[in-house]
């Protein structure tokens, strides 16, 4: 039996090595509490910010949230379906996994821009001021999801955020016109 954490199999990560949660977890289930999850992710935001600076570690959560959006998308979602129903079918399954409300505000067809919202956020909402956007990894999350489904490249960026006063996350997203520059996993 493989070791998942050795040095090399633990580097590729796999829908696979997240393992099957309801066969090991049979007594305490499959969910945890918002405040553990933050906990790690704010514990190991503050650790790469400090080794590496904050643009570094938010670039870091932009490409682990890009990752986690593509291999959710190809194993969750169903990218066949046309944009209303995958969109509608996103929306209650960010609402089942308790990630977030999602709303789209503006989508152009023409250009595959958007504007979406995310309310009761998983990674922000009920945080205190900091007059700073904090949700890079649902930037790149939302990236991953729709280059998965569309196919064209993205950038995401948050716009709005609970942490700056807001009470919900608006995130803008952009075609962008060149091919993927980054090979480790596509953040632009």
């Amino acid at each position: 039996m493989a070791n998942i954490f050795e040095e090399n199999s633990h580097r590729n990560f796999t829908w696979e090595k997240l393992g099957d949660i309801r066969k090991g977890r049979q007594n305490l289930g499959e969910e945890v509490p918002v405040i553990l999850y933050r906990l790690m992710e704010y514990t190991i935001n503050d650790v790469l910010s400090k080794e590496m600076g904050a643009e570094k570690a938010n670039d870091i959560f932009r490409k682990a949230g890009y990752l986690a959006g593509t291999e959710f998308t190809r194993n969750v979602m169903d990218t066949t379906l046309g944009l209303d129903e995958f969109v509608a079918s996103l929306q209650q399954t960010l609402i089942d996994l308790k990630m977030g409300i999602l709303r789209i505000e503006q989508y152009d067809e023409n250009t595959g821009e958007f504007t979406l919202t995310v309310g009761e956020d998983l990674d922000c909402s009920g945080l205190p001021l900091s007059n700073e956007v904090v949700c890079n990894y649902d930037e790149g999350l939302l990236q991953g999801v729709m280059e998965t489904y569309t196919g064209k490249d993205y950038q995401v960026r948050e716009i709005d955020c609970w942490a700056t006063g807001d009470r919900v996350c608006r995130f803008r997203g952009n075609v962008l016109e060149h091919s993927k520059t980054d090979s480790n996993c596509g953040i632009h």
